[in-house]
């Protein structure tokens, strides 16, 4: 590709968490590929890419030609321009339901607790599903989300049969210039908006004894992932407190230069998934999570990004995604167990 804005023309699109079974040995049960929502994995390349600079309060319309074709660029002008669209409001039909019980999901947690106790994994993070149904447009719902928690990562996909959106505050794998990186968050607590208050709870967030071992223990298994097929692995910062619109998180940054003849994507896949949405050792605690949980959980633990000349420039790791299809949302959310956790 030649242009001057050639660094957006890429694949953008998605890896779910189910897609871990094209990588490893983790046998998803056939019932949750019946009830899978949407492909495992997605990616597109647009003709068309729309990049919006907020702070200079600027669009730039990119297009990719083959050499000799017209441009389209004056009828997506003419589109831009067209202040004649529908529109729609959203609102909620029904009350939030989940295919398990709370006593259920109690139940699943105490099994994730005793593989804890037995010294199977040390973490495991065991989600639950919720469904809605709503009418309307569900854009509304993300530009909400965009107003109340505005992350490092908002992203809306609109597959036409399905939507995927969401905001997210961690960068799961970057490579760029031959270099990959992986920013493990563990360690959260609220924000008051008092700065006393919030300087406060961020010392005893730094001094907590469980919040350190887990943040040590994802760094660490940041750094094996990395090893894989990286050497100067290294953290480049750690334990570093982020503050986002509700909550203050520890963040570290762990880095590697890629060893000579190393494939980019495989480099992606042997971090794939991020180990705050799975566990640790990471391997068997989704053996665990595929045999513990009795839902699809769809884009929730995977990543959404964009793939450029094979280096992934962003791949944020999917926190509590909502997955749409018409008339129904879905949301996915899930919190780390260890053995001190209780079930609630």
């Amino acid at each position: 590709m030649t242009g001057d804005n050639k660094n957006v023309c890429g694949l953008y699109g998605y890896t779910t968490f189910n897609a871990v079974k094209y990588f490893e040995h983790i046998p998803v049960k056939e019932s949750h590929d019946e009830q899978n929502d949407a492909p495992d994995l997605l990616y597109i390349l647009y003709k068309y890419v729309i990049v919006f600079n907020h702070f200079k309060n600027e669009l730039t319309l990119v297009e990719m030609l083959s050499e000799g074709e017209e441009s389209g660029l004056p009828e997506l002008e003419a589109a831009i321009e067209n202040r004649n669209y529908a529109s729609y409001n959203f609102s909620v039909t029904g009350p939030v339901t989940s295919p398990i019980t709370d006593e259920e999901h109690k139940a699943n947690v105490r099994k994730g607790i005793a593989h804890c106790m037995r010294g199977d994994v040390f973490q495991i993070v065991l989600s639950r599903r919720f469904i809605q149904p709503y009418a309307g447009d569900d854009f509304k719902v993300y530009r909400a989300l965009r107003s109340i928690n505005p992350s490092p990562y908002l992203f809306y996909f609109d597959f036409g049969g399905y939507r995927i959106f969401g905001s997210s505050p961690e960068t799961h794998c970057k490579i760029e210039n031959g270099r990959a990186y992986i920013d493990p968050i563990a360690g959260t607590t609220r924000r008051t908006g008092d700065t006393v208050k919030d300087r406060e709870l961020t010392e005893a967030l730094l001094a907590d004894p469980k919040e350190n071992a887990e943040h040590v223990m994802l760094v660490d298994l940041a750094r094996n992932d990395l090893s894989r097929n990286c050497h100067d692995v290294r953290v480049v910062f750690y334990k570093e407190p982020q503050y986002y619109s509700h909550v203050i998180h520890l963040v570290s940054r762990v880095s590697g230069m890629l060893n000579e003849g190393a494939d980019k994507i495989k480099t992606f896949i042997d971090t794939f998934p991020a180990g705050t949405l799975s566990g640790a050792p990471k391997v068997r605690a989704m053996q665990l999570i595929s045999e513990i949980e009795p839902h699809n959980r769809g884009a929730y633990g995977g990543c959404i990004g964009f793939l450029y000349r094979i280096e992934w420039r962003i791949k944020p790791s999917n926190h509590h995604p909502y997955f749409c299809k018409p008339q129904q949302r879905t949301l996915v959310p899930g919190r780390r167990r260890y053995r001190s956790t209780q079930p609630r």
